[in-house]
């Protein structure tokens, strides 16, 4: 295939587009969990509100497609199989990532639970209690998710392995 005058084996496009897709998508679910902590607050109005519930769809949909993308990397695109599987790192990085998503199931919960009120016109009730509690959760995940690139940097440069 020609790209910009350049002929690219199609498998190596294909191999670079997964990576794309996979770093895509890790962007946009950090640009996600960072529009949520700051725009966390008690009793937001109908906009506030609307845009939290619609950041958390997309952090939502960008983290499926990091995880396919992931799972394609490792089975198909990437050093092989034995090179992520049988290194510590590697699993260490995706405890963290089933951690981050683990945590984001509360306010993921909380948010659908905004929906209802919002769709019959009024607005959800938000202590600043739970404002607090969420913003709290959406730190620890930012934290999670801020650690897997210097994971995976340590696991591209064979760390853990033997």
């Amino acid at each position: 295939m020609a790209l910009l005058g350049l002929a690219i084996p199609f498998d190596l496009l294909k191999s670079a587009s997964v990576a794309y897709i996979h770093y895509l998508s890790f962007m946009i679910c950090f640009g996600a969990l960072v529009y949520e902590r700051i725009s966390l607050k008690a009793n937001p109005n109908r906009k506030e509100a609307i845009s939290m519930v619609i950041a958390d769809i997309i952090y939502g949909i960008a983290g499926v497609a990091l995880l396919i993308s992931g799972i394609y990397r490792v089975l198909k695109f990437g050093q092989g199989s034995e090179f992520y599987t049988e290194n510590p790192i590697f699993w260490t990085k995706i405890i963290v990532f089933a951690l981050v998503g683990s945590l984001s199931l509360y306010p993921t919960i909380t948010y659908v639970l905004w929906a209802i009120p919002l769709s019959k016109g009024t607005l959800p009730q938000v202590t600043e209690s739970l404002a607090s509690r969420l913003r709290l959760i959406v730190n620890v995940e930012l934290v999670g998710f801020a650690s897997i690139p210097f994971l995976a940097t340590l696991m591209a440069r064979g760390v853990g392995l033997v």
